[in-house]
């Protein structure tokens, strides 16, 4: 079973509930709102288990496992299930983590923060800006 090519520049086409999710984060309000208003690409290079994913966006540029919009820097554990990347993280903010998939031409990705008794998730959606 050969695992997905996640290969490509992936354009945001859906971004659903990410101000909530960067307001569990603790995320300042003027963070948020200049974070919510922007539709950044993913940039991925992958090459078996080997992962290059950057986020390019007018706001800044990072990659994924280093810190994200918050800036916290984190513990990331990234592991195969099936054709699904799945992060945990450990940090400043625990059980917080991600699901990438992809269905098509879509890259999927489900963030969650589980804040008990809760789970904050937001949904992203991109789409390949090419085929390899």
């Amino acid at each position: 079973h050969m695992p997905a090519d996640y290969n490509g520049v992936w354009k945001m086409i859906l971004n659903e509930n990410f101000e909530e999710y960067l307001k569990a984060l603790d995320v300042n309000v003027a963070v948020r709102k200049i974070a919510t208003l922007l539709k950044p690409d993913k940039d991925i290079a992958h090459n078996g288990n080997h992962f290059i994913i950057k986020t390019i966006s007018a706001f800044r540029k990072f990659e994924e496992d280093l810190a994200g919009v918050d800036d916290r820097k984190c513990m990331t554990t990234i592991s195969w299930d099936d054709d699904k990347l799945v992060c945990v993280q450990r940090g400043e903010k625990q059980n917080r983590g991600w699901t990438h998939w992809i269905d098509g031409d879509e890259l999927h990705l489900v963030r969650a923060l589980h804040l008990h008794p809760i789970c904050m998730r937001y949904v992203a959606c991109m789409q390949n800006t090419y085929s390899v």
